[in-house]
């Protein structure tokens, strides 16, 4: 084995032994299950209206009941999980492409480069992240991709200044020195060197930013600026179903409960991985071998 699938193994036994990031991973591992036979499981389509069977609560026919145009809620529950994941995958990509290496590049380099980029990366910080999701929404129009790259411009810069903050600790590291005095170039310093020995913080936020992203989609569609209907989405349910609490609490609560925990999820796993990741660190300062050391 590899020593990065052996660190990356460790850290997996060590994550597994948390209590809440072991449920969060089973629930969001249910949750990637359902999504994915959601067309050989499930017994409705998320489409199929039916006029006859309207605003119904729970039943055994229906096990999260239906809404207004007698579609099953659970099914487009289940539809809409594929929506927010897909949108957080793909902003998280965004995110991560664009930012890791700006962060690499100001960090190691430092001096005008970092000015420059730094300072754009601030001005897109100082930009609130819905707003700035809704106005680009207005120019691209309302779709899955536009919200996508709305949501991945708006976690640039924690990548960004996460991946800084990571490299200016490692930049004069007497492995790093080491390999510019054997003649390495900078280019081949940045990726072979210091970015693989900056992972660390970059996972934790891959897995923190997908949470947010859910949450922006999901606020994106609920102020009605979102995926546009039919297509099933967490936050068009929230929007519609609050119309309809009184005659079907159902409709707004359940889909709220299952974005609330898979957002819970992620946020534990994160919050978990931040502290498996941290032990590892300090054991491998204090020359356990099962703990790894740098590249």
């Amino acid at each position: 084995m590899t020593p990065l699938l052996r660190r990356g193994a460790d850290v997996c036994r060590r994550l597994t032994r948390h209590k809440g990031a072991l449920l969060g991973l089973l629930f969001l591992l249910v949750l990637l299950l359902a999504t994915s036979l959601a067309r050989w499981i499930l017994p409705f389509d998320p489409l199929t209206q039916d006029f006859t069977a309207t605003l119904q609560g729970p039943s055994a026919v229906h096990w999260f009941g239906t809404d207004e145009l007698g579609r099953d809620i659970l099914a487009r529950v289940v539809f809409g999980a594929r929506t927010s994941l897909i949108t957080a995958a793909g902003a998280v990509t965004i995110a991560a492409v664009v930012g890791v290496p700006i962060g690499l590049v100001a960090g190691f380099f430092g001096g005008w480069r970092d000015t420059v980029l730094m300072r754009l990366v601030d001005v897109l910080l100082s930009l609130p992240g819905i707003l700035f999701a809704m106005a680009l929404i207005a120019v691209l129009g309302r779709s899955q991709s536009a919200a996508l790259v709305a949501v991945g411009i708006t976690g640039i810069p924690s990548f960004a200044r996460i991946t800084r903050a990571q490299v200016l600790s490692l930049r004069k590291r007497d492995f790093v020195t080491a390999v510019e005095a054997l003649g390495g170039s900078a280019v081949y310093n940045m990726f072979t060197t210091v970015l693989p020995n900056s992972w660390s913080p970059i996972l934790v936020q891959v897995v923190i930013l997908s949470s947010v992203a859910i949450l922006i989609e999901a606020s994106l569609a609920f102020l009605g600026v979102g995926i546009p209907p039919p297509t099933p989405s967490w936050g068009e349910m929230l929007r519609t179903g609050k119309s309809y609490l009184y005659d079907a609490p159902t409709y707004a609560i359940l889909p709220g409960v299952v974005l609330t925990l898979t957002i819970l999820s992620l946020d534990t796993i994160g919050r978990a991985l931040a502290s498996v990741l941290a032990d590892r660190h300090e054991s491998a300062a204090a020359g356990d071998p099962a703990a790894g050391s740098p590249a």
